[in-house]
């Protein structure tokens, strides 16, 4: 769960998540018109709240069925983290109608796959099938948005999954460890400083009320999105919808508090000791992000075309200068997210080489970044990220889980469908001076957040205990 799913791994790695998830970047030579028919995109609001998008793709008989809440990570309190991930596994636990673990059992039963993830903007669960099998997961889906139910020993067994998979995937991981700390330093109100895991502490004393609460409190239809992609009818998909999640009654959802981050006025460092192989160093700028009421604003698609220009590809600055030429680093890359619900990091990091230290490194990322500041980026430079953006998007629409993705990805960050064309034409426009603007304007040490690791030698542990085994619910 936390973002990392059975689907191609580019997905969720955030230098392509800007290049495939939000499907921006066009080549010139291909009509914008070409990817954008708002005809066979519809949505529906329902008097519950509900609101459905349903995007009619009829090239094979296959349906993508998600079902995404606008709660995740960043709607959690200190002493309460990591409850939006744990409620998302007790979510396979069972209803009324149906028992713990039969979730996956009947869906797998009717040919589909199915999954869930949770981010620090929402929390999702899909259903991949054939078409005539719709009904089944409308309906099993919708079943548990109302009738989840588990009992405090199926909680006391899972919180010990939940916590041997932050174990596994962060404390035994020393780049999740590095990211993490990254986070905590960055920033000082929002909570995008917790981990989408949560910290230890945290699920250790995680009581089963606390996730039985989350679920009362953000589990309704008016705090969610259903998107329904593949060979499909949508007259006929509103009225499966209606049927089975329109009797769901909406909820008074928890007050929101926005949280601000202050602004920061000056360079944030920390270092980190954990067993490791390779020093390795993250570097972390204060940037905008995309803002659904300012979508004609230039710096969010510059700055995405500036993380494609420092890792998009195999030649990018940052592999070029820092890999090949220098030998500073053995891998180096950026990563920028356009669309969030909270505030953005443009963050680049990498291991060092052997022989060099991490201030070396640090020195020649921001020499990469400040060449680009003063004299920005070639037109072949250009012209390459924007074909290879195009060949991202021809990836993306050809599947229709990936439409899915997409969509329900920037309708949770406020940011409309009808405005995904819009972001791609934005990014076709961005010029090589814009680039130079924002490499020149954002990459400053006041908003600066640097993280190191310092690698520890690692011990060997005689007869290891072996890990828990994962539940159904837990396959990604």
């Amino acid at each position: 769960m936390i973002v990392t799913l059975n689907i191609p791994k580019h997905i969720y790695n955030t230098a392509q998540k800007i290049l495939i998830l939000f499907g921006i970047g066009i080549s010139a030579c291909l009509p914008l018109k070409a990817w954008g028919n708002k005809t066979d995109t519809h949505e529906y609001q329902f008097k519950n709240g509900l609101r459905l998008i349903v995007k009619e793709d009829h090239r094979a008989p296959t349906v993508a069925h998600m079902v995404w809440y606008r709660a995740g990570s960043m709607d959690e309190v200190n002493g309460k983290t990591g409850v939006a991930h744990v409620l998302e596994h007790m979510m396979f636990k069972g209803t009324k109608k149906v028992k713990s673990g039969d979730f996956s059992r009947m869906v797998a039963a009717v040919g589909g796959r199915e999954n869930a993830f949770t981010s620090q903007d929402f929390t999702g669960y899909f259903q991949q099938i054939e078409k005539s099998k719709l009904a089944d997961v409308v309906r099993l889906e919708a079943d548990r948005m109302a009738n989840l139910q588990f009992s405090d020993d199926e909680f006391l067994k899972e919180i010990q999954v939940v916590m041997e998979e932050r174990r596994l995937r962060t404390d035994d991981n020393p780049n999740s460890l590095l990211r993490e700390l990254m986070m905590a330093t960055a920033f000082m109100s929002s909570p995008y400083r917790h981990p989408i895991i949560g910290w230890m502490n945290d699920l250790q004393n995680m009581k089963p009320n606390d996730a039985r609460q989350w679920y009362l409190d953000w589990y309704a239809p008016n705090n969610a999105i259903v998107v329904v992609v593949g060979d499909v009818k949508p007259l006929e998909v509103k009225a499966l919808v209606e049927k089975y999640y329109g009797p769901i009654a909406a909820k008074k959802l928890p007050e929101r508090k926005p949280q601000i981050e202050p602004e920061q006025k000056g360079e944030k460092r920390a270092n980190l000791k954990a067993p490791a192989d390779s020093p390795q160093i993250m570097m972390a700028w204060k940037v905008p992000k995309l803002d659904p009421k300012k979508m004609d604003e230039t710096d969010p698609y510059a700055l995405a075309v500036l993380s494609a220009v420092l890792s998009g590809h195999d030649n990018s600055r940052l592999n070029r200068e820092l890999v090949r030429n220098k030998r500073l680093a053995n891998n180096a890359s950026a990563s920028y997210d356009l669309i969030s619900r909270g505030p953005e990091l443009f963050v680049i990091g990498g291991t060092t080489a052997k022989g060099q230290s991490v201030s070396d490194l640090e020195k020649g990322i921001w020499q990469t970044i400040q060449e680009i500041g003063v004299n920005g980026i070639t037109e072949a430079e250009l012209k390459r990220i924007k074909t290879q953006l195009l060949a991202s998007q021809i990836y993306k629409r050809d599947s229709i889980f990936a439409q899915a993705m997409e969509i329900g990805s920037a309708e949770i960050a406020h940011v409309s469908w009808k405005n995904l064309d819009r972001i791609i034409e934005r990014i076709q426009q961005i010029q090589s001076d814009q680039v130079k603007a924002v490499a020149k304007q954002y990459f400053i040490a006041d908003t600066l957040t640097v993280v190191t690791l310092d690698p520890q030698a690692r011990t060997v542990t005689a007869n290891p205990k072996p890990p828990l085994p994962f539940p159904n619910s837990l396959r990604h």
